[in-house]
């Protein structure tokens, strides 16, 4: 399965809340939840009741898509979360929130996980001082995560957060106001860092059956 190609707004009102896909558009008035009601399609007042699987079913889809991962990667978080002591969804959520592209967004180096992943992917991103190319890799305790000390580097990181409007940084992240921008790990994230609303023992459920 290739990458989602189509308008990203369409995922927005299929789960009904925003996920951030477009940055700054989406703080705005332009959002397509915020202008247009219902599910995209033109059936979609004809729908009935969910039933449990449905449900549980849009739980991980939004996941899914608020983080950018497919179907093999979703399921190689949770099978490598089972082997963590503890709760399963807090540990399935605790590794989604580590990810580097999503460390970078809530480091507010850019404004959407798109973003941060063309960001990663042509080296602006530095962590402890050497260049990661990998928007999956998992940030640690202690991990700095900078700005590589280029001016084209430097100035994207800047103009992002100068946007109308920036989301605040998780208290499991230190922003350092340096030039470059830097930031770093100072403890693993727990399921109350997210800040997308969704309940994990649903995806449990679900990926158990």
């Amino acid at each position: 399965m290739g990458r989602y190609t189509g308008p990203v707004c369409r995922l927005c009102r299929r789960e009904g809340l925003r996920l951030f896909l477009k940055g700054a558009r989406c703080h705005s008035n332009k959002c397509a939840v915020a202008r247009r009601d219902g599910v995209p399609g033109m059936h979609q007042f004809r729908r009935g009741k969910a039933s449990e699987y449905a449900i549980r079913l849009r739980e991980k889809q939004k996941v899914k898509r608020y983080y950018g991962i497919f179907e093999r990667q979703f399921r190689k978080y949770y099978a490598e979360a089972i082997r963590k002591t503890g709760n399963t969804g807090d540990a399935l959520m605790s590794l989604l929130e580590r990810r580097l592209d999503n460390v970078v967004v809530r480091l507010q180096f850019a404004a959407s996980r798109p973003q941060a992943r063309q960001f990663i992917r042509h080296g602006h991103i530095l962590i402890n001082g050497k260049k990661v190319d990998i928007p999956s890799y998992l940030v640690r305790p202690g991990d700095q995560v900078s700005v590589k000390d280029r001016e084209h580097s430097r100035n994207l990181a800047l103009e992002n957060q100068a946007a109308d409007f920036v989301a605040p940084v998780p208290d499991w992240l230190d922003r350092i106001s340096t030039d470059p921008p830097e930031g770093r790990v100072s403890r693993l994230p727990t399921v109350q860092d997210v800040a997308l609303p969704v309940t994990p023992q649903l995806i449990v459920e679900l990926l158990s059956r």
